[in-house]
């Protein structure tokens, strides 16, 4: 059972106790849509700042809206279109601090400024993508970079 706590400590104490919680939540438990469901919901507990935390699966063609805590998304997205079609076409994270300048970008929600998305990868397959909302302008880091890395890494290997 996942029971919320205080996050304490220095931000990097506060994010290890999130990695913590993603092991035990996906421990024993093979199913992706639960993984990636309880994922989305973690972050969306955690991070503070932000107005959508989710994945986007790669169906083999684009990417389609899978878990995710926010307002309604676009379903669909094109490989090279937007940050999250870009991340995943490039295999690589995009850390956007003005999502209105990026070319290209597609406004699912009005009200995000930034964003970060972390491409989905095993065994040089692509599954997806994790895409991060902001309301603030720069509001994602280097730290936050490391620490959501570590966190789809760890989730990744239980997919």
């Amino acid at each position: 059972m996942f029971q919320a706590i205080p996050y304490e400590g220095t931000r990097q104490e506060q994010f290890e106790s999130v990695l913590g919680q993603l092991r035990a939540l996906i421990h024993d438990e093979s199913n992706m849509i639960a993984n990636l469901a309880n994922a989305s919901a973690l972050l969306g507990h955690f991070l503070p700042d932000i107005n959508w935390s989710g994945f986007y699966l790669y169906d083999g063609t684009e990417l389609v809206l899978g878990p995710f805590q926010g307002l309604p998304a676009c379903i669909r997205i094109p490989l090279g279109r937007g940050v999250c079609g870009t991340a995943a076409a490039e295999r690589r994270i995009l850390v956007i601090d003005d999502v209105h300048a990026f070319p290209g970008h597609i406004a699912c929600d009005a009200a995000s400024n930034s964003e970060i998305v972390i491409p989905l990868v095993k065994n040089d397959e692509l599954i997806g993508v994790l895409d991060i909302d902001s309301p603030l302008k720069g509001r994602f880091d280097h730290e936050d970079r490391v620490f959501l890395e570590k966190f789809t890494s760890i989730l990744v290997s239980s997919l």
